[in-house]
């Protein structure tokens, strides 16, 4: 009998083929005694040191299917190369580009402000009333300029919501073209597109070439008036330089839902910094539909099929 190990933190229900046994495990605590044998394990939810546990004690490990999009903490943990590591990519589509468009309005609406008003118990006048219609700020994705970089499946769902509420996307990718029926460009074309654009959306992979990709240079070609968004991960955002871009107005603000170390601590200059919306990372946090991929994952597995979503390593 083969061993698939499954996190009591996955809600939905896997269909094992025949000759497969599941063994549940919490993520946050060590693996039980019966896990020697397994020769697959779902990742959902676990703690850094539990994935290095399961990396050195897991012997017969063949393959490690991660629920989350991105998957540094499982290449980080030292399964050795005979290990297929997959991601979740896809499961999380929907919340991404949710709460990345609630995030791209509530700095476009002003939210964070209205609420700190609300708060204080003050009608914020400057930002209700009469509007003029040709704001050079930002304040309406209605022929807004939306870049975003990382052009991937959550963009995919993203773009057309933008663009549904009078936005021009333009994506960056690693290769140029058309992508999803929008214009792609490579990053070596963002000093031409940043100038003109009102939000600059990250949703980048944590990899050495995107270490704070979102840095000075790139926070200093885009206009005063604009909005940077982070939904990728906190290593490719610099946060000391966008820090100093929105205190020296050289940024209008952010709204992040990722940062470089996280939880993000107290003592971070963010909190305190009222042009920066803070989530929790708070984007995804449920695959939809895992139970469903696991199942068809897990059967073209035991039919020595490719598997989706392979991580190169």
């Amino acid at each position: 009998m083969r061993t698939i190990l499954l996190p009591t933190t996955l809600e939905d229900p896997v269909e094992l083929p025949d000759g497969w046994r599941a063994v549940p495990y919490d993520p946050q605590l060590p693996l039980p005694d019966d896990t020697a044998g397994a020769e697959v394990l779902v990742v959902w939810g676990n703690r850094r040191a539990a994935l290095a546990q399961a990396a050195a004690e897991l012997t017969d490990l063949r393959w490690v299917a991660c629920l989350a999009a991105g998957t540094d903490a499982v290449v980080d943990a030292g399964f050795p190369p005979t290990v297929t590591v997959t991601s979740g990519r896809g499961l999380h589509d929907a919340t991404v580009a949710e709460h990345t468009l609630a995030l791209v309005l509530a700095c476009a609406r002003r939210l964070p402000d209205l609420v700190r008003a609300q708060d204080e118990r003050r009608w914020a006048g400057e930002l209700g009333g009469l509007q003029p219609v040709h704001d050079t700020s930002f304040r309406s994705l209605a022929d807004a300029h939306v870049v975003v970089w990382g052009f991937g499946s959550i963009a995919a769902r993203l773009a057309p919501l933008l663009a549904a509420l009078g936005a021009r996307v333009t994506g960056v990718a690693t290769s140029a073209g058309e992508r999803h029926g929008f214009p792609v460009v490579t990053p070596d074309e963002l000093p031409s597109v940043l100038p003109g654009a009102d939000v600059l959306v990250g949703i980048l992979p944590a990899t050495a070439s995107t270490q704070h990709a979102i840095g000075r240079d790139v926070l200093r070609a885009l206009p005063a008036h604009a909005f940077v968004v982070n939904v990728g991960r906190g290593s490719t955002l610099d946060e000391a330089a966008l820090l100093d871009a929105v205190r020296t107005r050289h940024l209008a603000g952010a709204a992040l839902d990722v940062f470089e170390r996280e939880p993000l601590p107290p003592s971070s200059p963010l909190w305190g910094e009222p042009s920066v919306l803070i989530s929790p990372h708070a984007a995804g946090g449920r695959p939809r539909g895992a139970g469903a991929f696991l199942g068809a994952a897990l059967r073209a597995y035991d039919a020595g099929d490719e598997l989706p979503n392979v991580v190169p390593r």
